[in-house]
């Protein structure tokens, strides 16, 4: 499927796909760094975890601003500029955190790379999606949402690799080499056939959004359930590895290896597998899927069984993620491509941020029993995403310049 999917392409259409799902990668790699660190960040300020933790939420909390701030410079001035100064922001932010003082320099700092790391996703995303032909976009689609574990993963091996030799401040002074893509847009990526400057000059964005608000308002619902379901189930675990457990860094870094192997083989497989199924029943079946892997995952008492767990859940989690690139962008308003996926995204993780301070409390209140919170939320978020889903309507295949479905 995915070899009929990559047939015929041109150089331009590759280097496209190359691009965006290493800026993706590269942002998330950045925010993953932190949820290895955040005690050593605590102990090295003198603050409670929970005040760390604040850091995750903050990050989240400001995507939406970053989604809204690029999405529409990329709908006046392009994708391929505006991509290029998101990943350059995102590199200098991330570098900076390994000179902050203080926790609420530190803080300060990771709400700036909030902004940048919300911008990237709904400008790389749509400048893919405009791009590829309509038979590769559910594959390419799991390429795509791949880079989020490919970034953690990437995190889990430095984090096991460099830590214990350069601590958490030379692990964010790594962030800048991202900078590097810039090279590769600028001289390799070609602007999207979509974006019509003409157009662009002419597009009210608060006119489309008023037009659409049914849409957008169902759209930041299901971004919701889904930053939920994700970061719901990943950003604590290394935690819950570290303080349930008891497990040391090696340990902990192998394990969420393994667990991002499978993200990034789920996010292949349904976003491949929703190209015949269909968008929403791919979805709907991972997330289901998850429910009976929560008691392996959160409740197992070995790393090898956590670690089986681990990779089932995340599996599945970035499964359903798999198939959210190619839906969002098939669901948008073509005038407002650049900006409508990306912001119900990141508004999503906006009403989502608390997330991290909700499982904290929730572990804390039960005697640092991090598998309950971890468990609930991921099964609360599993059934939200089916129901969610199952009122919404499916796009797969639209003309990406009229909205048409073909």
């Amino acid at each position: 499927m995915a070899f009929e999917a990559l047939k015929g392409w041109t150089a331009a259409q590759r280097h496209v796909v190359v691009a965006s799902y290493l800026g993706w990668a590269l942002d998330a790699f950045d925010y993953f760094l932190l949820v290895f660190v955040m005690q050593d960040v605590a102990k090295e300020f003198m603050a409670p975890f929970a005040s760390v933790a604040v850091a995750l939420t903050l990050t989240l909390a400001m995507r939406p601003v970053g989604a809204f701030l690029f999405g529409r410079l990329a709908d006046r001035f392009g994708r391929k500029p505006v991509l290029q100064a998101d990943v350059a922001l995102y590199s200098l932010f991330g570098f900076a955190t390994a000179f902050a003082p203080n926790l609420v320099t530190f803080l300060a700092i990771r709400s700036l790379f909030g902004i940048a790391m919300g911008g990237e996703w709904g400008v790389g995303a749509s400048l893919t999606m405009e791009t590829i032909p309509p038979r590769a976009r559910g594959f390419i689609s799991g390429v795509l949402q791949s880079g989020y574990p490919s970034g953690y993963l990437l995190a889990s091996v430095v984090f096991g690799l460099l830590y214990s030799h350069i601590g958490w401040r030379g692990m964010f002074m790594i962030t800048a080499v991202p900078a590097l893509l810039i090279l590769y847009i600028r001289g390799k990526v070609p602007e999207s056939p979509a974006f019509d400057r003409r157009r662009a000059a002419k597009t009210a964005i608060f006119d489309v959004l008023s037009r659409h608000w049914k849409l957008a308002l169902y759209a930041v619902m299901l971004m919701t359930a889904f930053n939920f379901f994700s970061h719901g189930t990943q950003d604590l675990y290394p935690t819950f590895l570290q303080k349930q457990h008891h497990f040391g860094h090696g340990t902990v870094s192998a394990i969420a290896v393994i667990y991002n192997i499978g993200a990034i083989l789920g996010g292949l497989t349904f976003g491949s597998i929703s190209q015949a199924l269909g968008r929403r029943r791919a979805i709907v079946a991972a997330a289901l899927l998850v429910i009976p892997a929560v008691w392996l995952w959160a409740y197992s008492e070995t790393a090898v069984m956590l670690a089986a767990g681990a990779f089932v859940v995340q599996f599945f989690v970035q499964g359903a993620w798999g198939v959210i690139p190619a839906h969002l962008n098939e669901l948008s308003p073509p005038e407002a491509r650049g900006v409508f996926p990306g912001t119900v995204y990141q508004f999503g993780n906006l009403l989502a941020s608390l997330f991290a301070i909700l499982q904290v409390r929730i572990a804390e209140s039960h005697g640092n029993d991090y598998a309950l919170a971890l468990a609930s939320v991921a099964i609360a978020a599993s059934l939200a995403i089916v129901l969610l889903v199952a009122l919404g309507r499916e796009a797969k295949g639209v003309d990406m310049t009229t909205g048409i479905r073909l």
